[in-house]
């Protein structure tokens, strides 16, 4: 009985050692390796109403700095440096920054122009900081951006959903009379979960998101696993809805939780063409 016990002991060690090493395993690899090693996802989009003098027109696109969570000094510089090294036309921030990061975020380079929305986490020195950096806070708002010629796209802009966000607003271009109501339309949101709505009302070619980090822990077949308020129904990179693009950032830096698993911090890189 005595051996019997000791066989019983010896295999309830082994497995609390075997649970301890996989928990330390998950542990480092989620908060460690799995929010390291930025990458650059290029997406390259065909659309033949694009006016010609936007063909090869570059967008990079990123969301949830998180400054402070994975993210500090050497992740920002990283990020500048890989955003500088792609000569953007324009740079789209879609919100949650947290701290504060002038001189980097001044560091980045656009050809034409630095937009940005407010995501639910960003206090009152938000519009500061990104202001002071350069970035045209496009909260329910929009501008025309012109490139080599005088037949301009469209951005427009929501504000979080926790911060009045206001869809006729942002949109309120295409109530003047003399709009061009097929004008290739970029619309920048935090949440994705906004879509439905805007594409219920106005014509949007190319929609940009974050807010959710794609779910932040995902696996195969089933994609990501963590929503949350206002961000839950979109947890995939792409979706095509109607005749719209969709694409929604992983983010840079994390939640609280600090950990990622199967999903890369990462930043868009687009190109948009005329024809193929």
């Amino acid at each position: 009985k005595s051996k019997q016990r000791r066989k019983i002991i010896k295999k309830i060690v082994s497995v609390i050692i075997i649970i301890f090493f996989a928990f330390l395993i998950f542990i480092l690899y989620t908060h460690y390796a799995a929010t390291s090693g930025l990458i650059v996802k290029e997406k390259r989009i065909v659309e033949p109403s694009l006016p010609t003098s936007f063909n090869g027109f570059k967008i990079i696109h990123f969301s949830d700095l998180q400054y402070g969570s994975t993210v500090y000094g050497d992740e920002l510089n990283s990020l500048v440096k890989k955003i500088n090294e792609r000569s953007p036309s324009i740079i789209v921030f879609t919100g949650d920054l947290i701290e504060k990061i002038i001189k980097a975020l001044s560091n980045l380079n656009a050809d034409i122009g630095k937009y940005a929305v407010t995501g639910d986490e960003d206090n009152d020195n938000f519009t500061t900081i990104l202001k002071q950096a350069g970035f045209t806070i496009l909260d329910n708002n929009y501008d025309l951006i012109y490139n080599r010629s005088n037949n301009p796209i469209l951005i427009t802009g929501l504000s979080s959903s926790s911060k009045n966000r206001d869809i006729d607003k942002a949109f309120e271009y295409f109530n003047d009379p003399t709009s061009n109501k097929e004008i290739y339309s970029i619309v920048i949101m935090h949440e994705a979960d906004s879509i439905d709505e805007v594409i219920s009302k106005y014509k949007v070619n190319l929609a940009l998101a974050g807010g959710n980090l794609n779910g932040q822990i995902r696996f195969p077949g089933i994609g990501g696993l963590l929503t949350r308020e206002n961000a839950s129904k979109y947890l995939n990179e792409y979706y095509k809805i109607s005749n719209t693009n969709l694409y929604i950032s992983s983010g840079v830096g994390t939640d609280n939780s600090q950990i990622r698993m199967f999903n890369r911090p990462s930043i868009n890189f687009f190109r948009l063409a005329t024809n193929n």
